[in-house]
C-alpha cells in the first residue's frame, strides 16, 4: 500500500517522517509514505491516474482546495473550509476529501491552553485570512469562542473566515493590521515567515497564549515577541502532529501510535536547536 504528501514545495515537510514511524509502529511493512512534489493544477490528473495501491494523501500548501475540487466524495467539514488536507482512497475507487487541519488546530490549543482554559475560549484572534485560518476559526469555533477578531493585512481578504464564523453563529470583527493591538487571550497566527515582521508590535503581553502554525525556523519572530511580553507560545509542530495521527487512523484504519510518532518527531535531526 502507498501514500504520500503532495504540495509544492514538498522536500521540508515532517509527514514523511511522522507517517513512516507510524507503519513501522503498526508493523504495517507493505506501507510505503512518499513526498510527491505537485502543484494543485496538476493535482487532478495525477490522482485520477494511480492505482488501487495508493490508499491516502496528505495534502499541503497549495493543493488544499484544488483538492476538494478533484474529490468525487467531499465530506461536510472540507466542504465548509473549502479545503482539504487529506485524501482517501473510496470502496469505489474514487477519492474522498477530508480535513484534519482543524482537529490539529483544536488538539493543540486543547494541550497547550492553561488548565481550564481550554474549556471555554469565549473571544479569541485569528491573524491571516488563508485556508489555515478558515480551519483555525472553525477550530475556536468549537471550543466555545462567541468573538474572533480577524487580523490581516487587507480587509477585504478576510471574507471567507467571515463567512465560516457566521455558518457558525460566531460574531466576528475585521481590522487591518497596521495599527492594530491584539487584545484577545487566545490566538492562532497563520502569517507566513516572511510576513512576520508586521506582527511584532501587536501589543502582546503577560497572559496570552499564541499559537504560531509555523515551525520551521523556530523561534519564529513572532514567538519571540510573544515569549519576551511574556506570553505562551504553542509551536505549530504541535499542529502538525495532532492532524497527522489522525491522517495515520483515516488512511490506515488503525489508532495511531502516538508514543512512536512523539518519538520521532522529537528525536529528528536538528530537534533541540
Amino acid at each position: 500500500m502507498r501514500a504520500a504528501v503532495l504540495g509544492r514545495p514538498v522536500t521540508h515537510s515532517l509527514s514523511p517522517l511522522l507517517h513512516r514511524a507510524a507503519y513501522a509502529a503498526l508493523g504495517l511493512d507493505d506501507w510505503t509514505y512518499d513526498a510527491l512534489d505537485v502543484g494543485a493544477e496538476e493535482l487532478p490528473e495525477l490522482i485520477a491516474g494511480l492505482g488501487p495501491e495508493w490508499r491516502g494523501f496528505s495534502v499541503t500548501m497549495p493543493c488544499k482546495q484544488a483538492a476538494v475540487r478533484a474529490a468525487d466524495v467531499v465530506d461536510p467539514l472540507p466542504a465548509l473550509l473549502g479545503a482539504a488536507n487529506t485524501l482517501l482512497r473510496t470502496d469505489g475507487g474514487g477519492w474522498r476529501a477530508e480535513n484534519t487541519d482543524v482537529g490539529g488546530v483544536g488538539m493543540a490549543l486543547q494541550l497547550g491552553l492553561p488548565p481550564g482554559a481550554a474549556e471555554r475560549v469565549p473571544h479569541a484572534a485569528v491573524l491571516g485570512a488563508g485556508g489555515t485560518a478558515v480551519a483555525a476559526a472553525v477550530a475556536l469555533a468549537s471550543l466555545g469562542a462567541e468573538h474572533v477578531d480577524v487580523v490581516v493585512r487587507e480587509p477585504t481578504r478576510a471574507g471567507e473566515v467571515v463567512r465560516v464564523l457566521d455558518r457558525l453563529g460566531v460574531a466576528s470583527a475585521v481590522h487591518r493590521l497596521a495599527g492594530a493591538t491584539v487584545t484577545a487571550p487566545v490566538v492562532v497566527s497563520t502569517v507566513p515567515i516572511d510576513g512576520q515582521p508586521g506582527l511584532l508590535d501587536l501589543g502582546w503581553r503577560a497572559g496570552q497564549t499564541v499559537l504560531d502554525v509555523l515551525y520551521a525556523p523556530w523561534p519564529t519572530p513572532l514567538a519571540g515577541a510573544v515569549s519576551a511580553a511574556g506570553g505562551a507560545v504553542i509551536s505549530g509542530l504541535e499542529v502538525l502532529f495532532w492532524q497527522a495521527t489522525a491522517q495515520v487512523e483515516l488512511m490506515t484504519g488503525h489508532p495511531a501510535p502516538i508514543e512512536e510518532m512523539r518519538r520521532a518527531l522529537d528525536s529528528r535531526p536538528g530537534a533541540g536547536s
